[in-house]
C-alpha cells in the first residue's frame, strides 16, 4: 500500500526537481558562459570560442593583451599550409622584421583571473604553463607558441590546421608541449585562406595578413 502512495506521489516531485534543474542550468549556463574573441583581420573575421572555465591563466592573459591593444596591428609571421597559422609577436608589426616570431609581452606585467586572483608575467613576459583541461590540438584550435622550455609562453599563439596531436602535452610521442584554450566557433573558412596565403622564407605571408584588432566579448 505505502509503496503504491509513493509511487503515485513520485512523479509531481520528479517532475518539479526537473523543472528546478533546468532552470538551474539555464542560470549556472548565463553565468560562466565563456568569452570569445573575434580577430578582425586583413582577410575577414573569424570568431574563438576561449576556454576560461578550463584555462583561465592562458585565457585570461590572452583577454589580458586583447584588451589592452598589445594584439592590434600585428601580423601573422608563419604560416604553414596543412600545419598551422602563427600569430601575436610584437615585433610583427613589421611583417619584414627578422625578430618576428621572438617577442612578446612586457616582463612584469600582470593581470587578473575570474576569481579575481592576479597573475605576474616573468621577467621575460611569459605565463606559467598550463597543462590541464586535456584539449588536444585539433583543427581550428587555438594553442600557446613557445620555446619549448618550460613557463616559457607569453603572447604568441597558433592556429591549428590539422590534427597536430604530437604538440599535446599528454602526447608522449615529442617533447613538445602546446596547451590548447579556445577553438574558432565562427569564420573557419577566413582561417583556411589565411592558411593558404602565399608564403616566403621563413613561412612569413608574402602579402602580410595584418590584424586590425581583437575584440572581446565577456
Amino acid at each position: 500500500g505505502s509503496s503504491l502512495g509513493l509511487g503515485r506521489m513520485a512523479p509531481r516531485h520528479v517532475v518539479m526537481a526537473r523543472a528546478m534543474a533546468a532552470r538551474g542550468q539555464r542560470w549556472l549556463t548565463t553565468m560562466s558562459a565563456n568569452p570569445t574573441a573575434t580577430f578582425k583581420t586583413s582577410m575577414g573575421e573569424f570568431t574563438c570560442e576561449l576556454f576560461m572555465d578550463k584555462m583561465p591563466i592562458t585565457s585570461a592573459n590572452f583577454v589580458d593583451l586583447a584588451k589592452t591593444g598589445f594584439y592590434d596591428g600585428l601580423t601573422f609571421h608563419r604560416v604553414i599550409n596543412g600545419f598551422m597559422c602563427q600569430f601575436g609577436c610584437p615585433f610583427s608589426a613589421d611583417p619584414t622584421s627578422r625578430r618576428a616570431g621572438t617577442g612578446g609581452p612586457t616582463g612584469g606585467t600582470s593581470f587578473a583571473l575570474p576569481d579575481k586572483s592576479i597573475v605576474s608575467r616573468d621577467s621575460k613576459g611569459n605565463i606559467p604553463d598550463e597543462f590541464q583541461g586535456e584539449f588536444s590540438n585539433l583543427p581550428g584550435t587555438l594553442s600557446m607558441a613557445n620555446t619549448g622550455q618550460p613557463d616559457s609562453g607569453g603572447s604568441q599563439i597558433f592556429i591549428n590546421t590539422k590534427h597536430n596531436s604530437f604538440l599535446d602535452y599528454f602526447d608522449r610521442s615529442t617533447p613538445s608541449k602546446h596547451p590548447v584554450f579556445g577553438k574558432v566557433i565562427e569564420g573557419i573558412e577566413v582561417v583556411a585562406a589565411i592558411e593558404k596565403t602565399r608564403t616566403g622564407p621563413g613561412d612569413k605571408p608574402i602579402e602580410p595578413v595584418r590584424v586590425e584588432t581583437i575584440v572581446i566579448v565577456e
